[in-house]
């Protein structure tokens, strides 16, 4: 496929920014100092921070543990690393400076963590937040940030439910809230921040060729080798602050920033080449067993096979065998990924501008795939009295998507093995005479979305006085979708051409917001006493556009998708929203001595969702912790313990992802002249959604730190649930937006370990696990069986559940399934549906392990859930009809008496409902638990000495494996997303180098 777009990103900025860092930023006394940092053992520690005392100047030791800095004389140099007690060393004319850092048991303190409106460390934090960095992002094969934290964090659940590239990943920080979990009305969704700028996260809207999926994600566009961290907020804590957008968690990206501040600019390059393939095939009938499972079914129902019923007998080669799998998605697809970037500055400013490109093919037959293209830009400064600071983010994506349409991977799995051929021998699609439908007729129809995206931030910071600080949070977002899918007449059977016409369909959608932030923040210490203030005001604004239509009866198929040669041009929607939001909030932070700390936030939240005098509601929370490892006697007696703490917490936040203008009377024109009629009923009284929550924990380090733990326990209980109450017939109307008395509660435990069982000094070992207990609970919902939830949950039970059939097992004569008629009216409906199956996850977690010899590094990641699914079989046509069937129907009924679990191969009406019933009871659903290799990476850091000789900073070659296995007892393509295409299994290589 070729590129269509230019690596152009930025050069007259560029070039500007070069020619205003040309000045030398240092003095003419200055000189190169060298050096080693290696902890007691002799082991080399990469990462170590290295800072010239009363600068901003610095530099981070390699994967050697060496470094190299630009010094004068008379400096003080600082050196800090995560676990290692800080070393402040004095230059005094050395060129060669080696030293050695002892364990810290103030590891923690170090990690910064980032909290939204403030940031603490991983010591001091009283809220839920879990964090992975670049290190654990910038490598994986992914298309999307948030596939790069599955299986990585407790209560995080991210789910892949297709390999098709840049459709919406789905996530859930502790369980499910809220009753409106539908695409377009879901109430579930976190809040996205990116540098400090809240983003739409609802999935962007397709029109048609994709099916059962959300749409794709809006952060399609971030390039993730420019993510610094992503952080992720969880219990009421750390949300509250966030106040009616926290109540479904928090997710916080942060993008890089310039590192080097020598004064010299600092490249690196990144690339990497490979390949994809469906990570998972189903076992189904080879011709033979199809053609005798066909003449079974006609034989039991006393029928003959005819050209009518039953081409595949009669016109079809019988010895024909085609491996649809194989052929509709069992390409390989390639991946090429390049990312650039150059930072540089002084002890004042300093820059990074950077950009990527990544390509990915399709296992589909056919020429589509996607592409993406990025640039970002960051700037920091800050005046020589460092009173003023200010920081400028932008990042600009633009992605091709050419979507394909997802019943290739049905009809792989349901067409018979002795179908037709695809080609007739002029090269042409084969149609077999009206027989079949060819499958490729689907590749016919194109979809193509082009998405363009532009996040854009800056911060400003102004001391006012001692501790007191003036800040401003600016921020704007812009994204354009557009989607055109052709329908060409060749899509279709030449006999029906007189019969269709061309066709297109085109869906644009544009958001567009902005955000300012006004802030002050005050930091004071006082003896024992450490008190931070903050307090700010939010003012927000969004619009959303969206265009839908469609064209009809081209001339040409080289026209199509031009809609002013269509013969008739049809608008389905063009709607604009404007969303307002306003807030107010506040937080103080206190501590004593180190060890009691204090949290407070407030927020008071205005929406434009609600009617006049519901608009406005107040959230707040209070988090506090003891760090007991401080207290002496603790000392005196555990002697083992190096950490310690208790916390815990307790607020609410909130919801308003509701349609918006839901409380107005809605009106459209009628089809003739001069009509209107509604279309909504006005309800100006519903208000807020409330997520109490509620949650205590547990932190400890022994042994020197080097084996970590925290185990928490939350209570997450949402209440006044914003659902559509259900209406007569008579009004005219399904529902009225109305808060309905339910009560959602998610509980659960949640554990975390880190260790590193061997440090030697050549050899390392570290393994981090997490694992994660969940509970998903109705607990009440009054009326609830005069509401249109009565036959999708049952108070008690959780959310996520299938109502099913009792299945009694297969009728000893006729020989098909058989399920209860519980209330024996001789009436299969949901009052018979008694057997609650829990589709959740029971629990899930993950292992990642690192193994690091000198300069080589191994890591792997394991993912492991255990959860029941409906399989394969719950949508499966019956056994004995014209369409391909799992191996497992082998053992089918055949004579009275027999003991099996498919039931007698037909093709009539009773086996059909009897078949039917059978899908919809306890029998469609299995257990979908599994264990998949999620990760695998080998990388190889060059030597020093060879390196500096190519005057290079680093060189590392890598290669890394994703979703190489999955061990599972599924019935069915992949045991997260079902009868879709499974995780693509991916295999890269590529070479990162600085200089």
């Amino acid at each position: 496929m070729k590129n269509k777009y230019t690596p152009a990103y930025g050069m007259g900025l560029l070039l500007l920014l070069l020619l205003f860092f040309t000045g030398k930023a240092w003095s003419q006394h200055e000189y190169t100092i060298k050096g080693s940092v290696t902890d007691t053992t002799g082991l080399s520690i990469p990462g170590v921070y290295v800072q010239r005392l009363g600068t901003s100047t610095g530099t981070t030791t390699n994967f050697e543990g060496t470094y190299r800095l630009q010094v004068s004389p008379t400096d003080s140099l600082s050196f800090t690393y995560l676990g290692f007690k800080r070393q402040v060393i004095a230059v005094n004319n050395q060129t060669q400076l080696n030293i050695q850092l002892s364990p810290s048991e103030e590891a923690l303190e170090e990690v910064v963590i980032n909290a939204g409106y403030y940031t603490t460390t991983e010591r001091e934090r009283t809220g839920s937040i879990e964090k992975i960095t670049a290190e654990e992002i910038e490598l994986q094969p992914v298309g999307n940030p948030l596939q790069a934290l599955q299986a990585r964090m407790p209560g995080v659940q991210v789910i892949q439910g297709s390999g098709v590239r840049g459709l919406a990943t789905s996530i859930q920080i502790r369980g499910q809230n809220s009753l409106r979990n539908t695409d377009g009305n879901n109430g579930n969704l976190p809040l996205y921040i990116v540098d400090g700028v809240p983003i739409n996260s609802s999935p962007v809207r397709t029109s048609g060729l994709l099916t059962n999926i959300p749409g794709l994600d809006p952060l399609n566009t971030l390039n993730l080798a420019n993510i610094e961290s992503i952080e992720v907020l969880k219990d009421a804590d750390a949300t509250a602050i966030y106040g009616s957008r926290g109540a479904n968690g928090v997710v916080l990206i942060t993008t890089k920033k310039g590192q080097d501040k020598d004064g010299k600019l600092q490249v690196e390059a990144r690339g990497y080449k490979g390949v994809a393939e469906a990570s998972h095939q189903m076992d189904l009938l080879n011709t033979s067993q199809y053609v005798a499972m066909r003449r079974a079914a006609f034989a039991y129902d006393g029928a003959e096979p005819t050209p009518q019923n039953a081409p595949d007998l009669t016109l079809w080669d019988q010895n024909r065998e085609t491996d649809w799998q194989d052929k509709l998605f069992g390409g390989v697809a390639e991946i090429t990924s390049l990312d650039f970037s150059l930072s540089g500055g002084n002890q004042y400013t300093s820059f990074l501008i950077g950009g990527g490109y990544q390509q990915e093919g399709t296992v589909f037959p056919g020429d589509f795939g996607y592409q993406k293209a990025t640039a970002n830009i960051n700037l920091n400064h800050r005046t020589k009295d460092e009173k003023f600071k200010l920081n400028f983010s932008a990042n600009y994506g633009i992605d091709k998507n050419e979507l394909f349409n997802d019943k290739l991977v049905n009809l792989a799995l349901s067409l018979p093995p002795n179908a037709p051929e695809l080609y007739d021998e002029q090269g042409h699609l084969n149609w077999e005479e009206g027989t079949w439908t060819n499958p490729l007729s689907h590749l016919q129809k194109t979809q193509r979305v082009d998405a363009n995206n532009l996040l854009t931030n800056m911060s400003l910071d102004y001391q006012l006085a001692k501790g007191l600080h003036a800040k401003a949070n600016v921020g704007y977002t812009f994204l354009i979708s557009e989607e055109l899918i052709k329908s060409p007449k060749k899509a279709y059977d030449p006999i029906y051409w007189e019969f269709v016409d061309a066709s297109s369909t085109h869906s644009n959608v544009k958001r567009s917001s902005w955000v300012v932030e006004p802030q002050l923040t005050y930091h004071t210490s006082f003896r024992k006493w450490n008190v931070q203030a903050l307090a700010g005001l939010t003012f927000q604004n969004s619009s959303d556009q969206s265009l839908i239509s469609f064209g009809q009866g081209y001339p040409h198929e080289s026209l199509i998708g031009n809609l002013g040669a269509a013969d008739q041009v049809l608008v389905e929607a063009n709607d604009k929203i404007d969303y307002r939001y306003t807030a107010g909030f506040g937080r103080l932070g206190i501590n004593y001595n180190k060890k009691y700390y204090l949290n407070l936030t407030g927020r008071r939240d205005g929406s434009s969702r609600f009617g006049p005098d519901k608009r406005f509601a107040n959230f707040g929370a209070v988090g506090a912790a003891w760090i007991f490892s401080e207290e002496q006697w603790i000392q005196d007696h555990l002697s083992l313990l190096n950490y310690g703490k208790l916390r815990g917490s307790y607020g609410t936040t909130g919801s308003d992802q509701i349609p918006d203008y839901g409380y107005l009377d809605t009106y459209q024109p009628t089809p003739g002249p001069g009509g209107l009629y509604a279309t909504q009923l006005t309800n100006p009284d519903y208000s807020w959604e409330v997520n109490k929550k509620l949650e205590l924990a547990l932190e400890w380090g022994m042994f020197k730190n080097r084996l970590q733990g925290e185990v928490s326990w939350y209570r997450n209980r949402s209440s006044n649930q914003l659902v559509g109450l259900p209406l007569p017939a008579t009004t005219g109307f399904a529902t009225v937006q109305a808060n309905l008395p339910a009560e959602v509660q998610n509980t659960g435990w949640e554990f975390s370990w880190n260790a590193t069982p061997i440090k030697s000094t050549h050899f390392q070992w570290q393994t981090n696990l997490n694992l994660t207990l969940p509970k998903n609970k109705l607990v009440a919902f009054e009326g609830i069986e005069q509401t249109a939830y009565k036959n999708t949950y049952r108070v008690g039970q959780p959310l996520d559940i299938a109502l099913l059939f009792p299945y009694e097992g297969i009728h000893p004569e006729t020989g098909f399934y058989e399920v209860k008629d519980v209330n024996g009216d001789e009436v299969y409906n949901y009052e018979d549906r008694v057997v609650v199956k829990n589709l959740g996850r029971q629990w899930y977690g993950g292992i990642h392990n690192s193994f690091s010899y000198k300069s080589l590094n191994f890591q792997f990641l394991l993912e492991y859930v255990q959860q029941d699914k409906l399989t394969y079989f719950a949508q499966a046509s019956t056994p004995g009809f014209k369409v391909n069937q799992p191996t497992s129907v082998l053992n089918a009924w055949q004579q009275p008496e027999d003991q099996t679990q498919t039931q007698a191969f037909t093709q009539d009406i009773p086996g059909f409902m009897a078949h039917y019933d059978a899908t919809r009871s306890e029998l469609a659903v299995g257990d979908a638990s599994f264990l998949r290799l999620k990760t695998v990476s080998l990388s190889y850091h060059l030597p020093l000495s060879f390196i500096e000789k190519l005057n290079l900073k680093s060189l590392r070659f890598f290669a890394h494996g994703q979703n190489l296995f999955t061990l599972t007892n599924y019935l069915g393509l992949d045991p997260q997303g079902g009868m879709v295409l499974p995780p693509l299994r991916t295999f890269t290589g590529g070479l990162e180098i600085k200089f």
